[in-house]
């Protein structure tokens, strides 16, 4: 199978510094038996405060909100593996409350974009969750199939944190982002459907080959 040729957009070493600042709520979490499907739901609560800062045009404590929704969704799979609590069905709760987050938090940007008389980010944001959905959404199926597909600019992790700055920094920032996030999703999702067929090309070739 190919391997991913793009790097990731956030390094390595920033993600390795991430997760050993979190390592002291993961371990306390594992010490009080916490089950990581608890750090899901007040995620996914978060997702849903977040949603309702932004819709009331309070995009400072939106992001907020939102970036704290990415990290105990962070947090959650770190304490499942960790504690030796990973399950179908907590992978299954987790995907599906990341989704619902996704588009509660775009709908109430919307809903502050329509209400402001921003038309054309509205389109952004539109554009957005289609794409963010998308890239969610080949991974998912590629992976049922048997293929690796982990490649891509702007995971779930990217969108988090360029909503979160925008809407730390302002509204012209906060536009900036949805509209990267709106072009770089699709195109995630694109570079996801290419990266399977390139892997279910060198299949086919190899089966060939073998018969």
């Amino acid at each position: 199978m190919n391997e991913a040729k793009t790097r990731e957009p956030i390094p390595e070493a920033v993600k390795n510094v991430y997760y050993a600042l979190l390592s002291p709520f993961t371990t306390l979490a594992r010490r009080l038996d916490m089950n990581p499907n608890t750090f899901t739901t007040v995620s996914f609560i978060m997702g849903i405060v977040s949603a309702y800062f932004a819709a009331t045009g309070q995009l400072r404590l939106a992001a907020v909100f939102i970036l704290l929704s990415g990290v105990l969704d962070t947090v959650d799979g770190k304490l499942a593996r960790e504690s030796n609590k990973v399950t179908k069905f907590g992978a299954l709760y987790d995907s599906t409350l990341d989704r619902y987050s996704e588009v509660v938090f775009f709908f109430g940007l919307a809903y502050f974009f329509i209400s402001t008389g921003n038309h054309l980010p509205t389109v952004a944001v539109a554009m957005s969750l289609g794409g963010s959905l998308m890239v969610s959404y080949v991974r998912a199926r590629a992976e049922g199939l048997g293929f690796d597909c982990k490649v891509g600019i702007m995971q779930r992790a990217e969108r988090l944190l360029l909503l979160g700055i925008g809407g730390l920094i302002g509204l012209e920032a906060l536009i900036i982002a949805v509209w990267i996030i709106a072009i770089l999703s699709n195109v995630t999702a694109i570079h996801r459907i290419v990266h399977v067929w390139q892997q279910d090309q060198e299949n086919t070739s190899t089966d060939t080959e073998g018969s």
